[in-house]
């Protein structure tokens, strides 16, 4: 699979693992907690505690009733409380969450494409990241959990936001670094591109119908800006 660059009229980018930074540290301190649960294989809990980190902000239906069916409840509410303890001290220091050259790309890619971010979290704790960098300028919309009645993986929000930019589904595409994003992308009728700073692993994203996969976020530049397939304006 290949994008097709000369198809593409507007962008929509995951925000936690693909705008913002993932904090390694928080997946190793979950990690660590999470070998005191006697069902789960040593090599798992290092990718289950990355998938508690992404979904910290929504309900993760699968894992609390994994922990009933064990008994594990309390436990699991501990984990959830220390996420969203550090995430608090996360918000007070701003200068660790964003992506390396995020705010060159977008200065880059504001003048060709309108653009949509897309996350699972909380309008607040959203909104807190773009202000804080001063990127919501370059944003049509922020749409979060609050937005629409369906997240991702649903195709709902990737409709909302081609919506919002004037632009058919099928003529997005969608940014992300996990799973969900590229079920949220190709449910909606658009392309994607999964990025490997973030939770998901290329076989992963690739599985999932990911058309492209580039190490970091700001090398999607490369690929939506070349001689072959200029945007169009």
């Amino acid at each position: 699979m290949s994008i097709d660059a000369t198809r593409i009229r507007a962008l929509c980018f995951d925000v936690d693992g693909t705008l913002s930074d993932t904090d390694d540290q928080l997946v190793e301190q979950i990690a660590a907690l999470l070998t005191k649960l006697p069902f789960l294989g040593e090599h798992t809990h290092e990718r289950l505690a990355r998938r508690i980190v992404l979904d910290a902000e929504t309900p993760v239906n699968t894992l609390y009733g994994l922990a009933d069916r064990f008994g594990i409840d309390d436990e699991l509410k501990r984990v959830r409380d220390f996420i969203s303890e550090r995430r608090g001290k996360e918000e007070a220091e701003p200068e660790h969450l964003i992506v390396p050259e995020i705010d060159v790309m977008l200065e880059t890619l504001a003048p060709h494409y309108p653009m949509c971010a897309i996350s699972t979290g909380g309008a607040e704790r959203v909104a807190h990241f773009f202000d804080t960098f001063d990127l919501r300028k370059h944003f049509t919309a922020l749409i979060t959990a609050q937005t629409t009645e369906r997240m991702k993986p649903y195709p709902d929000p990737v409709e909302y936001a081609a919506a919002q930019m004037g632009v058919r589904p099928d003529e997005c595409v969608m940014i992300g670094d996990t799973t969900v994003d590229m079920l949220a992308g190709k449910s909606a009728g658009a392309q994607t591109i999964g990025v490997l700073c973030g939770f998901g692993t290329e076989n992963e994203l690739r599985r999932e119908g990911a058309d492209e996969i580039v190490d970091v976020t700001p090398d999607v530049v490369d690929l939506l800006l070349t001689a072959e397939g200029m945007p169009h304006t």
